[in-house]
């Protein structure tokens, strides 16, 4: 079983010891070109959809006077609220609540703590679901950070609409524009003009940063500072991984560069799907950034492979069989945490019920790395192969280089794929229907088409 401990070069590195069997050992060096001049892409923003590569610089970039204004908001909204409502879909949410249950707690809105609890409007339609917050609410001072480029997406635009008039009730308009903070365009939009019209603070969504990409904004920087997320950390982590991956071009020293190879040489194999694997809970909403940024990314012109994820030991008890002995067109990349966040030791039992006093005195946090190896060999038995990304913890510094890690290797492996990793034409088609099926003016044809479909 692998030693866990703090990794003493990169935060977040390869381990392709489950990879034997299904890579050859000239992988790397056939496909290392194709990686090469994908990576150049990226380096003179010479590829498709190059005008928004933002993000690439944004860890040394990043606008400094906004940073201080964001660091000075999340302070006074930490001091009039007990509820910060986050409203937004996609991008503008998913990478906030992914570092906040990363660094923090999945269950970070029942811990005590001296920060608001914290909770996302606007990332679906349901009543209910939009009920139960607004319960919630009931009762207590409440914030509300509405994040849109356009300030019309269906979903976000009508949770605003609901909260926007919770706020000016309670409140009145003066104190409630005090509450409403915006992150939205910088100078155009329907929600950066309702803004200047109301008095409500804003910052700003980058034109050359796409939403998936977003996360070390203002999009994500906001809620992170109001749960009290060392938002300085988490950029210096993501500068780091830019000083380390970015300019390294040699895919053999260059664990970024890798896993975009093998991402692609697995799909060309026939591994059509990607699972990405964490044994720990707090990761879940990682898996859900992630799956958004490559399946958004690479999902386009007949191509790209399926992102998928699961929380071990847990979805062992679930999926585990499937993954064991199913369709074989599969493979799994590991968030390997090297430093737990806790220390909990099994204790003994006198009677020894459940014949498990083998274990007494171990750290629950061995035996969750022994599930870990078990499995890794387990499924590559099964002939399912193993990506390994030893990750050093969860700290702020490690988050941002994570962050970075996968964007970048998210664009190395789009252009390798053959696609723009920047665009998302197929996401306008629901959009449109739904804008017909609601009756929004200018639809009126495509409605008729519609409702004759269902008839």
């Amino acid at each position: 079983m692998q030693e866990k401990g703090i990794l003493t070069q990169m935060e977040v590195k390869i381990s392709e010891k489950f990879l034997k069997g299904f890579v050859s050992e000239t992988a790397l060096e056939v496909i290392a070109p194709e990686i090469e001049a994908a990576q150049k892409k990226v380096l003179d923003k010479s590829g498709e959809g190059s005008d928004f590569l933002g993000w690439r610089d944004l860890p040394v970039d990043y606008d400094k006077d906004e940073f201080a204004r964001i660091e000075d908001a999340a302070e006074r909204i930490r001091n009039m609220c007990d509820v910060f409502v986050v409203i937004g879909i996609g991008g503008s949410y998913l990478g906030a609540r992914a570092a906040i249950e990363y660094i923090k707690s999945p269950l970070y809105n029942t811990l005590k703590k001296d920060t608001p609890d914290i909770y996302f409007a606007g990332n679906s339609i349901s009543s209910s679901a939009l009920c139960d917050l607004l319960k919630i609410c009931e009762g207590r001072d409440v914030c509300v950070n509405v994040v849109s480029k356009s300030g019309t997406t269906t979903e976000p635009a009508v949770a605003f609409r609901i909260f926007r008039d919770l706020l000016e009730k309670k409140y009145g308009k003066a104190e409630a524009a005090k509450r409403i903070f915006a992150t939205t365009d910088k100078a155009r939009g329907a929600l950066k003009g309702l803004s200047d019209r109301m008095g409500y603070e804003t910052f700003v969504i980058p034109d050359d940063i796409g939403g998936r990409y977003s996360v070390l904004t203002a999009v994500g920087l906001l809620p992170l500072a109001v749960a009290g997320i060392d938002v300085s950390s988490m950029m210096k982590g993501a500068e780091r991984a830019r000083e380390e991956l970015l300019f390294n071009t040699d895919i053999n020293t260059n664990d970024c560069l890798k896993y975009a190879a093998y991402r692609n040489v697995l799909y060309r194999s026939g591994k059509v799907t990607e699972i990405l694997v964490s044994y720990e809970p707090a990761s879940q909403m990682l898996c859900e950034w992630w799956k958004q940024l490559y399946g958004e990314s690479e999902g386009k012109d007949g191509k790209g492979l399926l992102p998928d994820s699961v929380i071990f030991s847990t979805d062992l008890h679930s999926l585990g069989q499937y993954i064991q002995e199913g369709l074989r067109n599969i493979f799994e990349t590991v968030i390997d945490i090297k430093k737990s966040n806790d220390t909990v030791v099994i204790p003994e039992d006198p009677e020894n019920v459940d014949g498990l006093n083998f274990l007494a005195g171990r750290e629950l946090a061995w035996a969750n790395d022994a599930a870990l190896t078990a499995t890794l060999f387990a499924h590559t038995d099964g002939n399912v192969p193993n990506i390994v990304l030893e990750v050093a913890d969860r700290s702020e510094f490690t988050f941002g280089y994570m962050v970075y890690f996968f964007e970048l290797a998210c664009a190395v492996s789009g252009y390798t794929l053959g696609v723009n990793p920047f665009n998302q034409p197929g996401v306008e088609a629901y959009k449109k229907n739904m804008f017909a099926l609601l009756g929004k003016p200018g639809y009126e044809d495509m409605k008729a088409a519609l409702d004759a479909r269902m008839n």
